[in-house]
């Protein structure tokens, strides 16, 4: 089994920036997540609610984000200094600091509504669910967890059943994963809830499967919103815990992840 893809998400429900390799932190792979699209009410807005954040395509720089969207000029956005602010990410309230106006009209712009971009530049402050984590687990502003895992088998899967019903196949960039595995066979990923794997050289706790929303039905690249393949999870994966595509995984230790790297499930 082997490591077939690699992707962060700089600012949440945002574009994504695939790579060969990333540096793996305590609360997930380095940039992944760190910034915040937020209301007027300091709240946190999504792709499920809003596809249009799709169009914002974050570059990651030395000194912060280059902002890049379709039909405007680019914008360069460093990571911000000065007073904190309390922002909603789901039922938490986290500090962070404000990127500053021009920022905020620019994305404002691309998306359609009044936003605001936010930095958390001290991701120490937001604990990992106590239920699935120990003492120290951290996370930034992914949903719960600092990494989510996918399994190509288990796509091919849900793509022959959307072919059965007369769909089309979705690629894996619906369920926005950060890594994605191949030689392992479809649904194996269950099995290894509980477990820890390695991947190359850094070990991995599997908490729980990932609980999958109406995100997946929004196209990455054209923002349109669909029926599928929710729609096929709800009638082929539905369980107690919700309608389940991929596994989350909290990192036990710093290092470097690449594509091609070895990986194993650990008893």
């Amino acid at each position: 089994m082997r490591l077939t893809y690699l992707a962060t998400y700089p600012i949440k429900s945002c574009y994504r920036v695939e790579a060969d390799t990333a540096e793996v932190e305590p609360w997930g792979l380095a940039g992944d997540r760190r910034w915040l699209v937020v209301d007027d009410d300091r709240k946190l807005v999504t792709q499920r609610e809003w596809p249009q954040l799709g169009r914002v395509r974050p570059v990651p720089t030395p000194r912060g984000l280059l902002l890049r969207a379709h039909g405007r000029a680019d914008l360069e956005v460093p990571f911000p200094s000065g007073t904190v602010r309390d922002v909603r990410h789901f039922s938490l309230w986290i500090a962070a600091t404000p990127a500053g106006d021009e920022v905020d009209r620019w994305v404002s712009e691309v998306v359609g509504r009044p936003v605001h971009l936010v930095h958390l530049d001290d991701p120490t402050r937001r604990p990992v669910d106590p239920e699935f984590s120990e003492p120290g687990d951290r996370v930034s502003f992914a949903d719960g967890f600092p990494l989510l895992l996918t399994n190509a088998a288990s796509l091919d899967a849900v793509n022959d059943w959307l072919a059965e019903g007369g769909d089309e196949p979705v690629p894996m960039t619906r369920f926005r994963p950060n890594v994605v595995v191949s030689g392992a066979p479809a649904w194996a990923e269950d099995s290894w809830v509980g477990r820890r794997i390695v991947i190359g050289d850094v070990a991995f706790r599997v908490p729980k499967a990932c609980s999958r929303c109406v995100l997946t039905t929004v196209d990455p690249e054209t923002g349109e919103k669909g029926h599928q393949p929710l729609r096929v999870l709800g009638q082929r994966r539905r369980f107690p815990s919700g309608l389940l595509f991929g596994v989350n995984l909290i990192p036990d230790m710093r290092g470097k992840v690449a594509i091609g790297d070895e990986v194993l499930v650990l008893d």
